[in-house]
């Protein structure tokens, strides 16, 4: 059969090593997958398949420093994963039986507890005992941190299956942003990080487990390690297995690009994903050691850690390039970048062999020096009045709220008492950040009435003033802290804002800044009536957004577009999706339980609203961000940098992928949401209110629409009104200068232009 593609150039920076423990795990590994009875009599696979796909060659690759027995026990877990995924796809995705499916899944967490203590139950196939056994000899010597991690991605990894298998059944393939989320679960990677620390014997502390950086690192890892395995499973799981979960397909599809295309898109990705790691790698992981006071000892296992990361990234790809399992016969020219020898032939462009990696890195940063050296070369306030705003299709109508004219009117009170209409100290220029017509201009109550029609007039008012801190102290970071040369002074400012949302009885400190001010009011009315449990939920979405803002000030300081993914998933934090929707939640009480919205369908259903409801905000911001601002962060310029595109084709990609979250969004509330009614067994009540959180979501998103068509604040005569030194230098007709490093010359026209205007 011939290929469908030829296999992309990939960027591999690190040179495979093997582990000289290869022949030792192959023995054991084997001998083992015969007692669990996985190959002859299995039907899933017979001797031939078991040696073809050399699972032990693949964790000699990935784990090139690991020990003997902790070889063979790595080995046995991706001996059980890829019979587990070759079992599901024969039992319950050729038939599709959805049902069967689920209870076959659901037996499975039975075999991993997190408790050492707690007996699991009698296995009755081979998935079950593999799991049995690989638990038991696992997990005793780790922390209990770890091993709820542990359990909960490879409680994900099986668990997703049903998500595919869904897919199947509807015939359906998913957008980019949902595929890249689900992937990471159902692919298994966060699960291979997770066998990492224990290999390397390097576990990550608990402490900082959760950080950005190192869930970052965990997440371009787990994206890199899935779309690779796309590009060489593609003719498998598409034209063999009739699989619908392949990043080619799906990028193939929503671009409307060849199969040769999409699969160069595809690796495109996986180079940015690979640039976002070790930027992370090298930028943000030492500064968690002094913020969370890690130890040497713990810090030189984080760095192992890392270590062991890249090592599975060269190692993988090398397995891959010669697993029987997968499409790995291009010609001779589709190697890795900078890798070791291959299939058939050795690196381009370089020695390969021991003592050769440098000359193979610098190959490698070459190759990718186009794309990733994009991404800090935007020259900011580019004209953009000639791009076309992009279609937005909105299914749901606004209602608006009969307290409108009055939260209006608090609204501006609040701002004058609060004194976010005040200047602020260190502000740059005269006259403060806001004044009073500009927020009347930008009509946050509008919004609150939108979103919360049926609110009372208090939890409008209380609604319109979140709307106001949040954006006001989006507007004043980049403003004020942007200007610094390090970010010192806006993460103490940060760190601060926690002392104003007390979880117990304990006092806040005296404010000393607006935002300090708005703050503390908001929390003591928004907490008070809350549970403890809920009360910490909501201090963690304020949190989340206000450390998101240290990451676009990291970005600004860099001039670094963000890597696409890594965008989508902060975007959700600086818009504020999880704050505004924890306002929604404070009316549900305790009705739903937790683990509904811990559930698959509901945590999907509210990052798809996210998503369009940021994406919204990225088209209609687009000219105030990109020409009168000077931003990096806007989803058209990150799509333009990746894409390598023009404006106008970036903005209507962006609206692509408007049009199908709202549609993963109605998608998920019409057909997912009701099959939760029987699997919690909820009642009467508990119905309601599901049904009557997708209602509110569905006024969120309209109600945002709404604010946006209806306030100043993206108008080109409110942006000329209040950027006056940026619009001196956009008279009608020009393109803004660049500003940056070696741009000064090219900026002296622009600047004497301006100095001109503001003399006549």
């Amino acid at each position: 059969m011939p290929q469908p593609f030829e296999l992309p150039q990939f960027y591999v920076p690190y040179p495979a090593r093997l582990n000289p423990h290869l022949e030792r795990a192959r023995e054991h590994s084997k001998a083992w997958a015969r007692e669990m009875d996985m190959i002859e009599g299995s039907g899933i696979w017979d001797e031939a398949d078991y040696d073809a796909h050399d699972y032990a060659l693949l964790c000699a690759y990935t784990h090139p420093d690991a020990s003997g027995p902790e070889l063979e026990l790595v080995t046995d877990w991706y001996v059980w994963v890829f019979f587990f995924d070759d079992h599901f796809l024969d039992i319950f995705k050729r038939s599709q039986d959805m049902q069967g499916a689920k209870a076959y899944l659901d037996r499975l967490p039975a075999f991993m507890p997190v408790d050492p203590g707690q007996p699991a139950p009698e296995p009755t196939n081979q998935v079950e005992a593999g799991l049995a056994d690989l638990w038991a000899r696992t997990v005793p010597t780790m922390s209990q941190d770890f091993r709820e991690r542990f359990h909960e991605s490879t409680y994900y990894l099986l668990e997703e299956s049903l998500w595919e298998l869904s897919n199947i059944n509807a015939g359906r393939v998913s957008n980019p942003i949902e595929y890249i989320e689900m992937r990471r679960k159902v692919g298994g990677a966060p699960w291979s990080a997770n066998l990492i620390e224990h290999a390397a014997g390097a576990e990550v502390p608990a402490r900082i487990a959760g950080s950005r950086p190192m869930r970052v690192l965990r997440d371009c890892f787990a994206d890199s390690v899935h779309l690779r395995n796309d590009l060489f499973s593609y003719q498998r799981e598409i034209e063999e297995e009739g699989e619908l979960s392949n990043a080619v397909l799906v990028l193939e599809q929503f671009l409307d690009l060849t199969t040769q295309q999409a699969a160069d898109r595809v690796n495109d990705l996986l180079t940015s994903r690979l640039h976002q790691f070790e930027h992370t790698a090298f930028t943000e992981v030492e500064p968690l050691f002094g913020q969370f006071g890690l130890t040497p000892q713990e810090r030189l296992g984080v760095f192992a850690y890392v270590k062991g990361l890249q090592d599975w990234q060269s190692g993988g790809h090398e397995w891959h390039m010669r697993s029987s399992r997968y499409m790995n016969g291009a010609d001779g020219g589709s190697r890795a970048v900078g890798a070791g020898a291959g299939v058939g032939g050795g690196a381009i462009g370089g020695p390969t062999g021991l003592g050769t990696s440098a000359a193979q890195i610098l190959h490698s940063l070459a190759a990718t020096l186009p794309q990733r050296a994009r991404s800090f070369s935007h020259a900011p306030h580019q004209r953009t009045d000639t791009v076309r705003r992009a279609e937005i299709h909105m299914p749901f109508e606004t209602t608006l709220s009969p307290h409108l004219d009055t939260a209006r009117r608090h609204n501006m009170e609040w701002g004058r008492e609060m004194g976010i209409l005040d200047a602020e100290p260190g502000f740059p220029f005269p006259g403060g950040l806001w004044n009073e017509r500009k927020l009347a201009d930008y009509d946050f109550a509008l919004c609150a009435a939108g979103i919360h029609p049926a609110a009372s007039p208090e939890e409008l008012n209380l609604t319109t003033d979140w709307l106001t801190w949040g954006t006001y102290g989006d507007d004043y970071y980049p403003l004020v802290f942007g200007r610094s040369p390090d970010t010192g002074a806006a993460r103490l400012t940060t760190e601060r804002f926690t002392l104003f949302m007390p979880l117990g009885d304990e006092p806040a400190p005296t404010p000393v800044s607006a935002l300090e001010r708005g703050l503390a009011d908001l929390w003591r009315r928004t907490a008070g009536p809350m549970s403890p449990d809920a009360r910490g939920t909501f201090r963690s979405a304020v949190e989340d957004m206000c450390e998101s803002w240290l990451w676009e000030l990291a970005n600004q300081k860099q001039n670094r577009v963000p890597d696409p993914v890594d965008y989508i998933e902060m975007r959700r934090k600086t818009f504020g999706s999880d704050l505004t929707m924890s306002l929604s939640r404070i009316g549900h009480g305790d009705v739903l339980p937790d683990a509904v919205y811990r559930s698959r369908p509901v945590q999907s259903m509210e990052v798809a609203a996210a998503d369009f409801a940021c994406l919204l905000n990225d088209v209609f911001s687009y000219r105030k961000e990109i020409e009168f601002e000077g931003e990096i962060h806007n989803a058209v310029l990150v799509v333009q940098n990746f894409l390598d595109c023009s404006p106008q084709e970036a903005m209507d990609v962006v609206g692509d992928l408007m049009a199908a979250r709202m549609q993963e969004f109605q998608h998920i509330t019409e057909n997912q949401l009701p099959s939760l009614f029987e699997e919690f067994a909820l009642d009467d009540a508990a119905r309601e209110v599901l049904l009557g959180y997708a209602q509110e979501l569905r006024d969120w998103l309209a109600g945002i629409l709404t604010w946006h068509e209806g306030c100043h604040r993206y108008e080109e005569e409110t942006l000329r009104r209040d950027f006056p030194h940026v619009a001196a230098l956009l008279p009608a007709g020009t393109w803004a200068a660049p500003n940056g490093l070696g741009t000064a010359a090219a900026r002296l026209p622009s600047l004497l232009h301006a100095a001109r205007a503001q003399a006549g």
